[in-house]
């Protein structure tokens, strides 16, 4: 098979090369990758910021496809389903996957990470990791739905978002920002998406505007009482900003560090307005299981940017970060 890897860490030393097809064992599934999706825990895997195993590596977290081959003791899939791969690796057995977060299991990873991922034409899973979904649902969406929905959608259930209440997205176009902002309108709340593409409109924003001139707006869609919720899933550049903007007893939820990892903080300004300060991590089985469902019902969308085939995978990882991108970017084998 084709696959995307690297020998040494750096996107330049991204390149394809033909190499064995993997063979499912008894508890595994062969997946033939239709659509993956380019994040920055790719970004980090192949520049070395993480590490990455085994080496040479496939990465790619994020993919959907079809199940290819099966292992002799899986059950409940079969060859031609079509299937998206919630991307942590768990033995189902520890005190975390028992207490159904499967994302913090004790001798967990991460698929293509801590093992070959989706940057390939095909790609060697545990069985337990592959989850169905239906005919309607594109492989884009399928492919986006492991990284870019799940860590919006559990990044809100874990602010306690409730109907009526305002929420704040920061970096509402970006690749889990389009999701939160989809997901929290769908919760029953009002959403200001902070970016200047006003096709976040149409899936859902009632507002979109730049965190500069945030505030006034959010005054008077709240008569001054300010926000309830602020997604900022982006770090240091923006998180004094995204403070300001919430109102008593407002929480403010982060899951990345994209434009830097440490920050200074107003403790009076945290403890005057009674705030919580709210981390997240990735998202369980049981939240995936949900957004298939709102997928397969039509409820959720994503906007892609840019294809690239396996050939061009130094251009997608590159253009990442790219003030031109305008959505998602992927990546079909």
């Amino acid at each position: 098979m084709r696959a995307l890897l690297f020998e040494r860490f750096g996107v330049e030393n991204l390149r394809v090369v033909d190499v064995e097809t993997p063979r499912p064992g008894p508890h595994d599934v062969l997946v033939r990758v239709e659509a993956a999706g380019v994040n920055p825990i790719d970004y980090a895997t192949v520049t070395g910021a993480r590490s990455a195993r085994p080496m040479p590596h496939i990465p790619g977290v994020e993919f959907a496809g079809f199940v290819e081959a099966v292992g002799d003791h899986v059950s409940g899939l079969k060859t031609g389903d079509r299937v998206t791969i919630y991307k942590n690796l768990f033995d189902g057995s520890c005190d975390m996957c028992l207490s159904g977060q499967e994302m913090f299991c004790r001798a967990g990873g991460t698929i293509g990470v801590d093992s070959n991922g989706g940057y390939a034409e095909y790609a060697l899973v545990p069985a337990r990791n592959a989850m169905p979904v239906g005919d309607r649902v594109s492989w884009e969406l399928a492919a986006s739905l492991p990284v870019g929905a799940l860590t919006a959608y559990h990044a809100l259930r874990l602010a306690g978002v409730s109907p009526g209440e305002l929420v704040v997205v920061v970096g509402a176009s970006g690749n889990t920002g389009m999701f939160a902002v989809q997901l929290a309108k769908m919760m029953g709340a009002r959403v200001v998406a902070i970016t200047s593409k006003q096709w976040l409109r149409d899936l859902g924003a009632d507002e979109v505007v730049d965190i500069d001139n945030a505030k006034p707006v959010i005054e008077r869609i709240t008569g001054g009482s300010m926000a309830d919720v602020v997604v900022d899933p982006l770090g240091s550049e923006t998180m004094s900003k995204s403070i300001k903007l919430l109102g008593i007893n407002g929480r403010i939820v982060t899951f990345g560090a994209l434009t830097g990892g440490e920050l200074r903080l107003s403790i009076r300004e945290i403890y005057s307005k009674q705030i919580r300060l709210i981390g997240a991590t990735g998202g369980t089985r049981r939240e995936l299981l949900d957004l298939i469902k709102l997928a397969n019902e039509g409820k959720l969308k994503v906007k892609v940017w840019r294809k690239y085939s396996l050939d061009q995978g130094v251009e997608a990882l590159s253009n990442l970060f790219s003030r031109e991108r305008d959505g998602r970017i992927m990546i079909t084998p």
